[in-house]
């Protein structure tokens, strides 16, 4: 018989505890494969459904959400980020979007410790050299990096991630800065130093953490001449999205010395990374795994449960974006 249940369409593999909770509560439709739906696929799978829960590899355009059925009434994100999603275009089609903060906040900023030690120390140019069995001897010359105690670090958005970051980064007796929309308060800022311009911290630190979503006004944040206010010999580490980063002036600028090493875990057109990046030993990459944790996984489906519960009951989600 038919269930009376809510569809849910679960767009990708989900951690088994959050399936198995979508499928006592609800009708769920699952990926038990993990493909990669197209547009129609997934369009066409949202038939009768009144949620869908995609991740940020579900492209929401404005086309898309248009052709989305008249049943949908929710897109409860499995992620912080939602610029894969056409908000506005939600918005006029009347559907509600919301998305995971907080739950994903340690994971992140430990990916991003992990990025900052890993460029700073040639992580994986000696990981290379010993599964090659390249290794041949050792000099005081030897795999020589840069120090990351006791050194200025940058946070663009101090939000969240963030704010977790900056305090595993002050575990390193690092002076940090910050630059965000608005400054925080002094039990919150912790001794961090603001910038109300971008422009005006770049030149002050050794290392720079990117942590702000992307937006319209973030996109390509981080530009050839932003590059250039760094001193010499920079470090540039993003966890947040490859949009906020010209990967062409980042590439140039690790090319001429201007920058020393970058850790990246997200990229623009994902899947992957630019080729130009993969030629340089000084860059060190993760395939974006900020969250990628099994506490945080679970913690981020059932934040997503959450808002597709207080929506089916009626109530005001607690992550609504739109």
């Amino acid at each position: 018989m038919p269930s009376d249940k809510p569809v849910v369409v679960v767009t990708r593999k989900l951690p088994e505890a959050v399936e198995a909770r979508v499928a006592r509560d609800y009708e769920g439709r699952f990926n038990p494969t993990d493909k990669l739906y197209d547009a129609e696929e997934l369009i066409a799978l949202c038939e009768g459904a009144r949620f869908i829960m995609p991740c940020h590899t579900e492209k929401l355009t404005a086309e898309v959400i248009a052709r989305l059925p008249e049943s949908l009434q929710a897109i409860c994100n499995f992620s912080v980020g939602y610029d894969h999603v056409d908000v506005a275009a939600a918005k006029a089609k009347g559907l509600i979007v919301t998305n995971t903060p907080d739950v994903l906040s340690d994971a992140t900023a430990e990916i991003a410790m992990l990025l900052m030690l890993g460029a700073a120390r040639r992580a994986s140019e000696g990981e290379r050299l010993v599964r090659s069995q390249e290794w041949t001897d050792w000099s005081p010359a030897f795999m020589v990096g840069r120090q990351v105690t006791g050194k200025r670090v940058g946070v663009v958005g101090m939000g969240r991630v963030g704010q977790v970051f900056a305090e595993r980064a002050r575990g390193f007796a690092m002076e940090v800065h910050y630059h965000n929309r608005s400054r925080l308060a002094p039990e919150s800022e912790k001794g961090a130093i603001f910038h109300a311009r971008l422009e005006d911290m770049l030149p002050e630190v050794d290392y720079l953490s990117l942590h702000c979503p992307a937006t319209p006004d973030t996109k390509g944040l981080l530009n050839a001449a932003r590059l250039a206010l760094l001193p010499p010999g920079a470090i540039v580490v993003n966890t947040a999205r490859g949009a906020l980063v010209d990967d062409e002036a980042l590439i140039a600028a690790l090319k001429s010395g201007q920058i020393a090493a970058a850790g990246l875990d997200v990229f623009n057109d994902e899947p992957g990374a630019p080729d130009g990046y993969l030629g340089l030993d000084k860059v060190f990459l993760l395939p974006h795994i900020g969250s990628a944790t099994r506490e945080t996984r679970d913690a981020m489906g059932f934040r997503a449960l959450d808002n597709i519960d207080a929506i089916a009951a009626g109530r005001e989600p607690k992550d609504r974006v739109a």
